[in-house]
């Protein structure tokens, strides 16, 4: 008997992922590639064929009208890498002022977090599934956007491995571009060495202001959903860095 296969399977199997060189700035096109990162359970695949069309976004050529996907002119609040999307639908539900934009290309986190939305009853969530680097150059209007969430993202704990984190001084100065005046960067990391990397980065953007009354990080907010993850690793007696940061210009 042959299988059908879903769109939330072949989004599985062709996510798009950019190409980068040595310093890590963006190279080329993307290319499909095999996501080996878990597979989607059927809960997952059915929550994200049947609800697709109205979470999930598609990367286009051209940038989105925001006040046409969501029905309104709130701010809009993207997070990259949500993981399974708990805490990302958990800040759209306590704030139905704002709207939430989330980029993950892990596909059984994509199919969970449109399953909580949906359990919720989220309106105000829309996901993408694809590298967020194309997403921000093609996809996302200068000044459109009014906060950036980075929860957690991969460290690259090796330093040889440094080059591939997400947070360069390249990418910050795109999110500069994106961001309204006013608008904000919050970034959260349980490895000191990256939060310090973070820290470095932002304070050389002209533009941005940190709100640490001590010029380094906040205290954990409480407005940030405590995820699983998060709430294991300070049974463990890990630390987490908040960074907090406005664009002023």
């Amino acid at each position: 008997m042959s299988i059908i296969e879903t769109f939330a399977d072949h989004k599985r199997k062709t996510i798009e992922t950019a190409e980068f060189t040595e310093d890590g700035r963006y190279k080329r096109k993307v290319r499909s590639f095999v996501l080996r990162t878990g597979r989607l359970s059927n809960f997952q695949r059915d929550m994200m064929n049947a609800h697709w069309n109205f979470y999930g976004l598609e990367y286009q050529s051209q940038f989105f009208d925001f006040p046409t996907i969501y029905g309104n002119h709130n701010p809009v609040i993207l997070e990259i890498g949500f993981g399974m999307g708990k805490s990302l639908v958990e800040m759209a539900e306590q704030n139905p002022d704002k709207n939430y934009l989330g980029i993950e290309v892990h596909t059984p986190g994509v199919g969970a977090c449109i399953a909580y939305a949906v359990e919720k009853k989220v309106k105000n969530l829309r996901v993408i599934c694809h590298d967020a680097t194309e997403i921000l150059r093609d996809c996302i209007e200068t000044e459109s956007l009014s906060g950036l969430q980075l929860f957690f993202p991969d460290p690259w704990h090796k330093a040889k491995h440094h080059k591939r984190r997400i947070v360069q001084l390249h990418f910050i100065n795109t999110i500069m571009q994106k961001l309204k005046s006013q608008g904000f960067i919050h970034m959260a990391t349980d490895w000191q060495n990256y939060a310090e990397h973070m820290l470095e980065i932002l304070q050389c953007t002209i533009g941005l202001q940190n709100t640490s009354i001590s010029n380094d990080y906040i205290p954990r907010p409480d407005f940030r959903p405590l995820t699983k993850f998060e709430q294991r690793g300070r049974n463990l007696g890990h630390g987490v860095w908040d960074l907090y940061f406005i664009k002023t210009s």
